[in-house]
């Protein structure tokens, strides 16, 4: 590939149900900040309000405070649950974020992912997409223009609505749409121009509906007189790492069944549909089925780099999905060997060290040969000299 691709998470997050709470926000607080010292690019922070495993409620107010902590790394919601707030009061809170980090925030919506959110404030299933869409299109306007807007729906009455603060980054930050494996996400994000987070990319749903994910996203920029920019293009993957595949197995011992648990019999979510009983199953699946990568730096690149020849083009950032399938020490290895040993080879860095050691290679022989005549040259010499000077000493 040719370009720099980047690299982040995707944080839910994923916590078992009945911990201490408060560990466990300030845990993922800290693995930002660990991202943020190993070069990551991004952080992506959910909004989930049920089912006691995917714990932030807010990313907004995650952001905040992890942008206090932080130097580098850009924060994004991933994502707002479009539907369940009202649009100019989320387009207020995301333009203070884009100031209070200086440029660094990210905007990602959708329309929200657990049914049991949307089933508390009494949004049905077939209306969340239609609310994601009319809320985005308001969120958009607001962000592009200085022009009034009035709109009402069932939900929303806006009246002559506009921001009193324009964003900080000039256009315009980040901003992005989630999809699985129907068009809708992609749609949008082709009308608006904006960039695609393709989440449960490497599940069998999400991976097949790749390539047509960014047609859509061509079709409808052409449409509404966009452009489809593959830099802005997030996949989603399942991955962990170690220095062996039997040490980065019995590393995901630890949790990785609590995961399958939660999406086989808690989240309603039918894409994430996953198979097995016992943890070795449920690790042979995911490796069998190509929907995770647990194994070595070599197995997670081969993964990326199969993502990105089924994208048909290309892809600009690989994200993570945060999970806690290891132990925190284990978690934050696995993110350094990718830095360490992945990140290089598709951001450009390998090639220089990798082309230098090749020259030196090459020449090694000519020029220790060349090398070792120079000093045998200058030991004879230096011999020369010595024995013309014992020679004068000597009266000869």
């Amino acid at each position: 590939m040719t370009g720099r691709m980047g690299f982040g998470i995707f944080l839910a997050p994923f916590h078992r149900a009945g911990e201490n709470p408060t560990l466990a926000i300030e845990r993922d607080l800290e693995l930002v900040k660990h991202l943020d010292g190993l070069g990551y690019d991004e952080a992506w922070v959910g909004e989930h309000h049920s089912a006691g495993t995917e714990i932030i409620a807010s990313p907004e107010i995650f952001i905040a405070a992890a942008a206090e902590r932080t130097k580098h790394i850009r924060l994004g919601t991933g994502v707002i649950s479009v539907g369940y707030h009202n649009p100019l009061w989320v387009a207020e809170r995301i333009v203070q974020l884009d100031h209070m980090t200086r440029g660094r925030f990210m905007f990602g919506a959708g329309p929200g992912s657990l049914p049991t959110d949307a089933h508390m404030i009494g949004i049905e299933q077939s209306e969340t997409r239609d609310l994601l869409e009319q809320g985005f299109d308001i969120i958009m306007h607001l962000l592009t223009s200085e022009e009034p807007i009035t709109f009402k729906n069932s939900r929303w009455d806006l009246r002559d609505a506009q921001l009193h603060l324009r964003p900080y980054s000039q256009p315009l930050f980040d901003c992005a749409v989630a999809a699985v494996a129907s068009p809708s996400g992609a749609r949008l994000a082709g009308k608006h121009g904006v960039g695609l987070l393709s989440l449960g990319a490497t599940m069998q749903a999400g991976f097949d509906a790749l390539a047509l994910h960014w047609n859509v996203m061509e079709q409808r920029a052409a449409q509404f007189g966009k452009v489809a920019d593959r830099a802005k293009w997030r996949l989603v993957g399942m991955v962990h790492c170690a220095e062996t595949r039997e040490q980065a197995r019995a590393d995901v011992h630890y949790g990785i069944a609590h995961w399958f648990r939660y999406f086989q019999t808690v989240a309603g979510l039918p894409h994430m549909a996953l198979e097995g009983n016992e943890v070795d199953e449920m690790i042979d699946y995911l490796i069998d089925s190509g929907s995770g990568c647990i194994g070595t730096p070599d197995d997670v690149r081969d993964q990326i780099q199969r993502l990105y020849d089924q994208s048909n083009g290309g892809f600009g950032t690989f994200l993570m999905l945060a999970h806690e399938w290891a132990n925190t020490q284990a978690t934050r290895r696995s993110y350094e060997l990718i830095a360490k040993y992945v990140m290089p080879q598709f951001q450009g860095q390998s090639r220089g060290t990798l082309n230098a050691v090749d020259y030196a290679r090459n020449l090694r022989e000519k020029l220790r040969t060349e090398q070792q005549a120079a000093l045998d040259a200058m030991t004879a010499k230096h011999t020369a000299e010595m024995q013309a000077l014992e020679k004068k000493k000597s009266g000869g």
